[in-house]
C-alpha cells in the first residue's frame, strides 16, 4: 500500500493540492492545507491510499509550489 506524505509545516496554503485532490485535501484553520483522514507524525501528516487513489494526488504532489507532498511506494520507495 502507498501512502502520502506531507510535511506541514512548508505548506503555504497555497490550494494546489485542493484543486486536484479534493477528496483528500482541504485548507484548515491554520491556513494550510490538510490530509484529510491522516494521521499526525513527528510533523508530517501520512495516509495510507491504494493505487486507485494515486492519479490525483500525484498531480496534487506536482502542483505543489513548495514540494511538501511525498507518494511513497509499499517498497518505501519516494515516487512523487
Amino acid at each position: 500500500m502507498s501512502k502520502i506524505i506531507q510535511n506541514k509545516e512548508n505548506c503555504i496554503g497555497c490550494n494546489s493540492c485542493v484543486e486536484y485532490a479534493p477528496d483528500y485535501w482541504e485548507i484548515g484553520e491554520d491556513g494550510k492545507a490538510t490530509l484529510k483522514r491522516s494521521i499526525n507524525k513527528n510533523g508530517h501528516q501520512i495516509l495510507d491510499v491504494n493505487d486507485f487513489e494515486l492519479e490525483k494526488n500525484k498531480l496534487a504532489a506536482d502542483a505543489c509550489p513548495m514540494s511538501c507532498i511525498q507518494i511513497v511506494d509499499d517498497k518505501g520507495k519516494i515516487t512523487k
